[in-house]
């Protein structure tokens, strides 16, 4: 990066906003995972939406790339920078502004962490709808710039259905806002629904107004064990058009596993693989859960709870599992949506790529099967880099042939831009690039995600 751009940068956002240190920026290049590093320029820490407008004009106008960088929690590389890119980071963009519990939403900066958001929300006895294990680091513009979902997706969807309003910054340096007090406004283009799940590709977003929810008179929660996939899947499919339906979290015993051995925390029921069940309301749902497992083939009796110490208890082992997955080195991960009728299916053939290509891997999966969004993440897995491009692109041929979409809450960032035909034909990915195009003719914002 040249000395005026540096300099011009600095009187955007100040001096203690623009960082060049070699170690700063080592840091900030690896992804979340640490199996991916990248190479940048500079950081720069704009601290409102034109200061963030002003900075993506003077890059554009120096023809340097930008990447942008929220809670940098991205498991396909899509904050790693690849053409030597100023890191946009929204750090400083983190308030979160009054609760309107009249109308039921918050506004919020794009910068500002789920956690900070959730606080917020139960502080005025509402919920928000999305939650992640990395809920303290990821950040809600990061959040909707790749529509996550997450553990409560089977009952309030995705970032995309929180999102009533937002801020972006263009690529021309130029700023929109689309706020509204109306809950449905049809008004013109569906210029929210644009941004979200574009990964940072058209506009940096900025600010969000996010709808929150009434809070559960009633939760109960249960984990459910089984020696059978199918068995498994038979009881998701009746619970996910359940009346209450909160959560539902497939793990396999490895997880299990892995979390006594490191965590200290054991599965609370037996089974090669375990249901966790969450249904809450207005009215207590202990009895139809009882009788909707009453006849499933379980391998034990399930584990209940219905009082909040003993259903935190139960959730540890889901929560613990990401954290785990790393002790053993940066896994290799897949994110993956499928069809509930060929998770069996994948199950078994990834095991089968997985011993094929990487012999000494542990293939763990868990996810949210009521969507059919499973993780596959294979710990100690040590490939060099040819063996692990064969393997990656085994296992995307595998979920395309099992009919499921090779990205699916994490986005497709620069792990999977190489695939995205595998979800989406010629003429959708050529739509996106003329979207792309429109809003960003040079090129510059985000260059390495989504598109090669």
């Amino acid at each position: 990066m040249n000395d005026a751009l540096a300099k011009r940068l600095a009187a955007i956002v100040g001096d203690r906003h623009v960082s060049t240190d070699p170690d700063v920026l080592a840091g900030r290049c690896v992804d979340y995972t640490g199996r991916y590093r990248g190479h940048a320029a500079a950081l720069v820490r704009p601290g409102s939406d034109d200061e963030v407008a002003a900075v993506l004009r003077a890059c554009r106008d120096a023809g340097v790339c930008v990447t942008v960088q929220g809670g940098r929690t991205s498991l396909v590389a899509g904050t790693v920078p690849e053409h030597d890119d100023v890191l946009l980071s929204t750090e400083r963009l983190c308030a979160v502004g009054e609760v309107d519990v009249v109308e039921r939403r918050v506004r919020v900066g794009a910068g500002a962490t789920l956690a900070a958001v959730q606080r917020a929300a139960t502080e005025a006895g509402l919920v928000f709808g999305v939650d992640l294990a990395a809920r303290d680091s990821a950040t809600v513009g990061g959040m909707a710039s790749t529509n996550a979902g997450g553990l409560r997706t089977v009952r309030y969807g995705n970032m995309g259905e929180q999102v009533l309003g937002l801020e972006v910054a263009l690529p021309d340096g130029s700023v929109v806002r689309r706020h509204s007090e109306v809950r449905s406004d049809n008004t013109g283009y569906d210029l929210a629904a644009l941004f979200v799940g574009a990964e940072g590709t058209l506009g940096v977003i900025t600010a969000l107004d996010l709808r929150l929810h009434p809070t559960p008179a009633h939760r109960i929660t249960a984990i459910a064990g089984f020696d059978d996939l199918d068995a498994l899947l038979a009881v998701g499919r009746e619970f996910r058009d359940a009346d209450g339906i909160a959560a539902l979290e497939l793990i396999d015993a490895r997880a299990s596993a892995l979390t006594a051995e490191h965590v200290g925390v054991g599965p609370a029921v037996d089974g090669a693989w375990q249901l966790l069940i969450e249904l809450a309301g207005d009215v207590d749902h202990t009895d139809p859960l009882a009788e909707a497992l009453e006849h499933a083939d379980l391998a034990g009796e399930p584990a209940v709870g219905v009082d909040g110490a003993t259903q935190l208890r139960l959730w540890q082992v889901r929560e613990a599992i990401a954290d785990v997955l790393g002790v053993y080195g940066p896994p290799l991960k897949f994110d993956v949506s499928l069809p509930l009728s060929t998770i069996v299916e994948f199950a078994s053939a990834a095991t089968e790529l997985v011993a094929e290509h990487a012999p000494e891997a542990i293939p763990v999966l868990f996810g949210h099967v009521g969507e059919g969004n499973l993780h596959l993440n294979l710990v100690r897995c040590r490939l060099d880099e040819d063996r692990e491009r064969a393997l990656y692109a085994a296992m995307m041929a595998l979920i395309a042939r099992c009919h499921g979409n090779v990205s699916s809450e994490h986005g497709v960032g620069t792990r999977k831009r190489d695939y995205l035909t595998m979800s989406r034909t010629d003429a959708d990915v050529a739509a996106m690039r003329v979207v792309k195009t429109a809003f960003d003719p040079d090129g510059y914002l985000n260059p390495a995600v989504l598109f090669d």
